[in-house]
């Protein structure tokens, strides 16, 4: 058998997390309680964040035997980019309440993976702060009311070295987050948004003065696309008729997400979505899924449902409020390793080519 902590391993500390699940409760223990509330917390009942998890628990694993696992690829390409493993960084708002360094830090972690980064409209860093940390970057799209405004980040973007746009079409309003009511949760002094404009204190239905536009039309798609040289991702979608209409719009992607479970409660969890996405796109572009990934055998369940690759996202801001880039760094690497493993245990060879059969529903 063989030996799960080679001699020539680091010995660990003990103190340190051994699963992405162990970087919550670190966080917790040093975040101010509001700040942990806007992080972890979700719309209303918050019944949908629950469900993204639980989805995974909806389908079990079936391995396959007698196959050669030991040279086993866990790369992916998407998009003309061969990514290390199926798995980037999602967009969050606010990081540099979790740590001074921020956004910058997670890109920084991100470059010494290969791993993409995407930098949120209402990131705590510049477009061009986080450009510079030399991570394949994506810039995620909240269109501004101001389409002339929305045109300079797209060219900000592109001037930046940015490889992709990701329009986000679930949160043209915000939900209501009621851990953020009962908290009275409002920007804390010195975090502002580094790419819009913004007042002096964030009301709980907006992003500052740089209003979004109140809907996301296909037209609305169609003039993203229209107007940057980047491939644009369609990120929320979780109709399998959506997907195709955002692709006659022009999406070089589909993004199946239902924000976390951050936008409407009781949507259906993102896993439940997906491969009726898939299906639909039927390989014309890249199905990106987002939504209660904690485990490498989650990243191998979504790639069996139809992904072509997930995004992290609350993990990270955990692992970045403990320990900043090293933090993040850990947890990516966790992810990793945990894929990796899984890989070879359920007998696949190639992270691109897992087949359906390797998930069955309970």
């Amino acid at each position: 058998m063989p030996d799960p902590a080679p001699a020539d391993r680091p010995p660990r500390d003990p103190s340190d997390p051994v699963s992405l699940a162990d970087f919550e409760a670190l966080a917790a223990a040093s975040l101010r309680p509001e700040i942990l509330g806007y992080y972890s917390g979700a719309a209303a009942d918050e019944r949908t964040l629950a469900d993204n998890r639980e989805a995974f628990a909806r389908w079990r694993l079936v391995p396959r035997m007698g196959v050669e696992v030991e040279g086993r690829d866990t790369s992916v390409e998407v998009l003309g980019r061969r990514w290390p493993a199926p798995f980037g960084v999602a967009p969050m708002a606010l990081m540099k309440m979790a740590n001074s360094e921020g956004d910058v830090a997670v890109a920084r972690a991100c470059a010494a993976r290969g791993l993409v980064m995407t930098l949120s409209t209402v990131g705590t860093a510049t477009i061009e702060e986080v450009g510079a940390a030399g991570a394949p970057s994506w810039f995620q799209l909240y269109l501004l009311e101001d389409l002339g405004r929305s045109r300079e980040l797209l060219a900000r973007s592109e001037a930046a070295g940015y490889e992709a746009v990701v329009m986000t079409m679930d949160a043209f309003i915000l939900g209501r987050r009621e851990r953020d009511v009962r908290l009275g949760f409002q920007l804390p002094d010195g975090i502002s948004y580094a790419n819009v404009r913004r007042s002096a204190h964030k009301r709980g239905d907006t992003y500052g003065d740089d209003g979004f536009k109140q809907s996301n039309t296909w037209a609305d798609l169609e003039w993203v696309v229209a107007n940057t040289r980047l491939p644009v991702i369609a990120k929320g979608i979780l109709h399998p008729d959506d997907a195709r209409r955002a692709i006659q719009a022009g999406a070089a992607g589909i993004q199946v997400s239902n924000h976390g479970g951050r936008q409407l409660d009781g949507t259906i969890a993102a896993l439940d979505a997906l491969p009726a996405v898939a299906d639909a796109v039927a390989g014309s572009v890249p199905v990106l899924f987002d939504s209660g990934i904690r485990r490498g055998s989650d990243v191998l369940a979504a790639l069996a449902l139809g992904a072509t690759a997930v995004f992290l996202g609350r993990p990270v801001l955990w692992s970045l409020a403990w320990a900043g880039e090293r933090g993040v760094g850990m947890a990516l690497d966790m992810l990793a390793a945990e894929f990796r493993l899984a890989l070879g245990l359920a007998g696949q060879q190639r992270a691109d080519a897992v087949p359906s059969d390797v998930v069955v529903r309970m």
